[in-house]
């Protein structure tokens, strides 16, 4: 069998596959191993979400970008490692930041923007984008300040927004790194916040980042969901998204 001219290699009957998904398929081998290349690409993407996870989002940068009235919040965690051990106490909001709360809002609100680290920095690029793609559609609302909440699991939404009084808490928060994305924002809505809910009681739009959902899509998703959130009166396992094909076009 005549082997093909070496500036003519055989095609690659992977290459279509990899072209439809970031996840890594059909790699090939040298020897009983990745190819070097294939294996410093994993190792480099294994860096980049660890880098992630122990990043610190800079919510003073945040603060000074928004152009809203804005709370700076935390959970009763001290520090990263205690975060990622501790997930309960990231649920909860610590001493100081429930003093700063109290009061703060003297009648209720239709919802509070929360914006919290979780296990990524994505906030810090995401987090600005939506809320300007998505504040527009929400003229009518009365808001609450918009939360800047360190050390923050999606339980302490909970917490917040009943504080604060507010029909709906909406959070925007860092998700879990992956291989193959490493600044993955989501968004979790909870209609009549209170401390003891679950993810049932909640609605996520996740994947949110440059290869992933945009902003506009997000935003038409998350409004939608808050009108009928506030509409039927609930959120969670029983509130379905029912956009369909009437998002925007990227």
């Amino acid at each position: 069998m005549t082997r093909p001219p070496a500036d003519n290699p055989p095609s690659d009957p992977w290459a279509r596959f990899r072209a439809a998904t970031r996840a890594r398929i059909g790699l090939g081998r040298s020897g009983d191993a990745l190819p070097t290349k294939a294996l410093l690409e994993f190792q480099a993407a294994h860096a980049r979400a660890r880098d992630a996870v122990h990043g610190a989002v800079d919510f003073d940068a945040l603060a000074f970008q928004l152009d809203r009235p804005v709370v700076q919040l935390h959970s009763a965690v001290t520090d990263r490692d205690m975060y990622l051990r501790r997930p309960d106490l990231g649920r909860r909001l610590d001493s100081a930041s429930r003093e700063r709360m109290a009061g703060l809002m003297s009648k209720p609100v239709d919802a509070v923007f929360i914006i919290a680290d979780g296990l990524s920095t994505a906030v810090q690029h995401h987090a600005l984008p939506l809320l300007e793609a998505c504040l527009p559609a929400l003229s009518g609302w009365k808001l609450a300040p918009i939360i800047l909440a360190g050390q923050a699991r999606v339980g302490l939404g909970d917490e917040i927004g009943a504080g604060l009084k507010a029909a709906l808490s909406v959070m925007l928060i860092g998700e879990r790194p992956g291989l193959s994305v490493a600044d993955s924002m989501g968004i979790y809505l909870t209609w009549n916040p209170k401390p003891g809910l679950t993810d049932a009681d909640r609605n996520c739009i996740s994947n949110i980042h440059a290869d992933g959902l945009s902003y506009g899509e997000a935003a038409a998703r998350l409004v939608w969901l808050m009108t009928e959130a506030r509409h039927r009166r609930l959120s969670g396992v029983g509130l379905k998204d029912e956009t369909g094909n009437a998002l925007p076009s990227r």
